[in-house]
C-alpha cells in the first residue's frame, strides 16, 4: 500500500529527517525589565523566574544571553520618577537608554531591541498623552517618536512602537530618518491585542492603568479583519517586523500576517502564557520543556520568524542541548 503514512514516523530519525518545522535559539527574543535606581535583582511574584534588572547586572546579563545564541533582547524601562508628560521616557540618562548602552558595551554584537510607550512612565499608566479621560492619539505621536529617537541614539538597533496609537509607525519612522537615523528598525506592534493574558506583565512593568483599560486603542480580540487593517497600515508606514501580540491564543492572526506579506513575522508569547505554565508545571501538571517547545513550534509553524518569549533563555538551553 501508498498510503502508510506511519512509515516516516517510525523512528526518531525518521522523524527528524523529513521534520518541516524547527526552532532555533535564534529565533528566540527575551525580554527584560530595567528598573532605575535599584541594585539587585527583584523577583517578580507573578512571573517565577524573571526579575527586574538594575542596570548593573545587564552586562553579565548579555554575555549569558550570547553565549546562549539567542536572537535579540527586548528591554523594559521601569523609571524612578513618572509624570504627566512622561519626561523620562526620552532623556538621554533615562532607563532604557542606560540599559541600551551598558548591554553595548558589553556584547556590542548583540541585538538590542526596546518598547516604545509612555506607559511605565506616567502615574496614570496609559500609553498616551491624557485629554481629560481620553488617550490623545496625536499628541502621543511626537513623544512616541521623541522616545524612540533617544533609544536610537543610545545605540538600539530595533525600536518597538507599542502603545497602539494610529500613525505611531510613520511618525517614529519619518523622524528617525529625520535624525540620520535610517539604519534603526522599527518592529510595529501591529495585531496587539486588548488581552486578560497581560495581566502579571503590568505588576512586572509597574504599567497598570490607574483609571479604565486600554480596549479603546487595543484591538477586540474578536476582530481578526480589524487587525489585518492595521498590519496593511504599519507595512505602508515603513515597518520592517511585524508583531502579533499575544500569541498562543492568536496563532490564526500570524498566520493572516504571515500570508499577508513577506515582512518578517514576530509573535510575543506574553506574561500570561508564561505564568500559566510555569504554575502548572510547578505542580507536575506538565512537562514544562515539552510544553514550551511544543508552543514555540506551534508559532514558527503559523508563520512566525520570531518569537519573544520569558522561557528564551531555558528554550535556548534545551535546543542547544538536543
Amino acid at each position: 500500500m501508498s498510503d502508510r503514512l506511519r512509515r516516516m514516523r517510525r523512528t526518531e530519525a525518521l522523524r527528524r529527517l523529513v521534520r518541516e518545522t524547527y526552532v532555533h535559539a535564534s529565533d528566540l527574543i527575551y525580554p527584560i525589565f530595567v528598573r532605575e535606581g535599584q541594585t539587585a535583582p527583584e523577583p517578580i511574584e507573578s512571573m517565577p523566574g524573571q526579575s527586574r534588572l538594575p542596570v548593573s547586572h545587564l552586562g553579565d546579563e548579555a554575555r549569558k544571553i550570547q553565549d546562549l545564541g539567542l536572537g535579540a533582547v527586548l528591554l523594559f524601562g521601569l523609571p524612578s520618577q513618572k509624570d504627566e508628560a512622561a519626561s523620562s521616557c526620552y532623556s538621554p540618562d533615562g532607563v532604557v537608554q542606560q540599559a541600551v548602552r551598558a548591554i553595548k558595551k558589553a556584547t556590542p554584537e548583540l541585538v538590542v531591541m526596546t518598547d516604545v510607550c509612555v506607559c511605565a512612565y506616567t502615574p496614570h499608566g496609559h500609553c498616551g498623552v491624557l485629554n481629560g479621560t481620553e488617550v490623545d492619539n496625536d499628541a502621543t505621536l511626537p513623544l512616541l517618536a521623541k522616545m524612540a529617537v533617544s533609544h536610537a541614539e543610545a545605540g538600539a538597533d530595533v525600536v518597538s512602537p507599542s502603545a497602539m496609537m494610529d500613525r505611531q509607525v510613520a511618525a517614529v519612522r519619518a523622524t528617525l530618518n529625520q535624525c540620520g537615523l535610517e539604519s534603526t528598525a522599527v518592529m510595529a506592534y501591529s495585531a496587539k491585542f486588548s488581552s486578560a493574558f497581560y495581566g502579571p506583565f503590568r505588576e512586572a512593568a509597574d504599567s497598570a492603568p490607574s483609571f479604565g483599560d486600554r480596549a479603546s486603542y487595543q484591538h477586540d480580540y474578536a476582530n481578526p479583519r480589524h487587525a489585518r487593517r492595521e498590519l496593511l497600515q504599519d507595512i505602508e508606514e515603513g515597518a520592517d517586523i511585524l508583531m502579533v501580540k499575544p500569541g498562543l491564543a492568536y496563532l490564526d492572526i500570524v498566520l493572516r500576517a504571515r500570508e499577508l506579506c513577506d515582512l518578517p513575522i514576530a509573535a510575543y508569547a506574553v506574561s500570561g502564557e508564561y505564568s500559566m505554565i510555569k504554575a502548572a508545571a510547578e505542580r507536575s501538571w506538565i512537562d514544562e520543556k515539552k510544553i514550551v517547545l511544543e508552543t514555540l513550534t506551534a508559532f514558527r509553524r503559523a508563520g512566525a520568524d520570531l518569537v519573544i518569549t520569558y522561557h528564551a533563555k531555558e528554550a535556548a538551553a534545551w535546543l542547544n542541548n538536543n
